[in-house]
């Protein structure tokens, strides 16, 4: 199943502003079914582990801060290719930088709020899919 599926989040910022219906809608019309989901909000502890790759990092804690600020939408897609297909439709980090029609360009306040997370590798797919949800929550 290696490259067929990938891991998201609709972050704090994209959920408060009433988007994840429309994020949803962009991902599902771009071929990707989704496997798993769940609304649900992280804790500092979660999101420390979660982002523990930029500990060294000077916005580390403000990435956690951000992270803890309000509810996710995390989940699980699928799709042949999905991790570079997914990197392709949320676009740049920097909303301002991103392909038109992107989830970002479209739904991004800035590049700290930048609506969505993606994987960047299959590898990381796999951890972050096992991070947020056991096999028994997904489906097929």
């Amino acid at each position: 199943m290696a490259g067929n599926r990938t891991f998201t989040m609709i972050k704090p910022d994209a959920v408060e502003s009433k988007n994840i219906g429309n994020i949803l809608q962009m991902i599902t019309d771009a071929g990707f079914s989704i496997k798993a989901m769940k609304l649900t909000q992280l804790t500092v502890e979660q999101a420390k582990k979660f982002y523990e790759v930029h500990s060294e990092r000077p916005f580390y804690m403000e990435l956690v801060e951000y992270m803890t600020s309000g509810p996710i939408v995390a989940a699980i897609l699928e799709k042949d290719n999905a991790m570079a297909d997914f990197r392709t439709l949320i676009g740049a980090t920097d909303p301002a930088e991103a392909a038109p029609n992107t989830i970002r360009a479209k739904y991004a306040e800035s590049k700290a709020k930048n609506a969505v997370h993606g994987s960047d590798s299959d590898e990381n797919a796999a951890i972050e899919c096992a991070f947020h949800f056991s096999d028994a929550e997904i489906v097929g």
